[in-house]
């Protein structure tokens, strides 16, 4: 198991959602995991029904076993008072930087930079050792930028050991690079069962192999529960006489199968929600498919019908480890 966990997806996919269900799944029978965010929206907090996460590694949630899961929200200009100290030994100067506003600028305006420092501490946080030598975290799992950039943010600081050819910013890009593209990294794609999402997964892989980041699983999320096979449905919509189905439903006990009775009524509306429902089976048939073709393992996470709270993120959580995740 990679001990670097990167969940991109296209937006609307629910990536945040997986990647917390995921740093829960990892952190089993005593495991400790790290949950690190680095768009700045805070939604590990909300999942995990907690006040805004500081810049500073804060123990959020207990898995069960007695894992843990601490949470990081990187600030781009924390994280680079945090660089200039460690490679600068600035100290206070890099505090008076910071209130001068040449951080921020720096961060702004410096293509590349922010996503370096991004891409960096979470990659310090995957070395990072105890004094017993021991790793200060079994997993690092980072809710990362959307599919459609992820490729860039990650490889970035190939970019910028191009341009800096020595001194510490480009020893600090090559060991976040020797990081990424190692097994100790897995890059995992989250979609749903519908063409867009599915195509640009597709995409992203592509983008990824090329680049020869390493690529982890597809989740597949918010998956509905099948109601009707294939054979119950070509039985409901195209051999099944009306009195037939009007008959069963009036034997279930919703009407009489009279004429004009309610069993009868009844099955115009059940005919066309079949219809539908035969619709997007098909369609969700036709998109696993493509996932398939893509050669990774694949995981389907279910809809849950009462909305995403901490409850149901556990619930997930479960999944995934019934699903040979951790």
């Amino acid at each position: 198991m990679s001990r670097l966990q990167v969940v991109s997806g296209k937006g609307g996919t629910g990536k945040t959602t997986v990647a917390a269900a995921l740093a829960l799944a990892l952190a089993t029978e005593g495991k400790r995991t790290l949950l690190v965010e680095v768009e700045g929206r805070q939604g590990i907090a909300q999942l995990f029904e907690t006040e805004a996460l500081p810049y500073e590694e804060r123990k959020i949630a207990v898995a069960p076993g007695g894992g843990e899961v601490y949470a990081l929200a990187i600030d781009p200009e924390l994280a680079l008072l945090d660089y200039l100290q460690m490679f600068y030994k600035l100290g206070g100067a890099g505090r008076a930087l910071k209130k001068l506003g040449a951080i921020d600028f720096a961060t702004t305006v410096a293509p590349g930079l922010r996503d370096v420092l991004l891409t960096g501490k979470a990659c310090e946080a995957v070395r990072r050792k105890e004094k017993s030598g021991r790793y200060a975290y079994d997993c690092v799992v980072m809710d990362a930028p959307p599919t459609g950039r992820i490729t860039r943010f990650l490889n970035v600081n190939d970019e910028v050991a191009g341009l800096a050819k020595i001194g510490p910013i480009h020893n600090q890009a090559q060991a976040v690079m020797r990081v990424l593209k190692s097994p100790e990294t897995a890059v995992h794609l989250v979609t749903l069962l519908e063409e867009m999402p599915v195509q640009e997964t597709a995409d992203g892989i592509a983008e990824l192999r090329a680049a020869k980041l390493p690529v982890g699983r597809v989740m597949v999320n918010m998956v509905r529960p099948t109601l009707l096979d294939e054979s119950a449905l070509e039985l409901g919509l195209g051999q099944t006489p009306r009195t037939a189905i009007a008959k069963s439903l009036s034997a279930a006990g919703l009407g009489g199968a009279r004429r004009g009775g309610v069993a009868e009524r009844l099955v115009d509306p059940l005919l066309e929600q079949a219809s539908e429902y035969a619709e997007r089976y098909a369609l969700e048939g036709s998109q696993r498919a493509v996932l398939g073709d893509l050669g990774l393992p694949l995981h389907e996470l279910p809809l849950l019908a009462g909305g995403m709270d901490l409850a149901g993120l556990y619930e997930l959580a479960t999944e995934l480890r019934k699903q040979g995740i951790a």
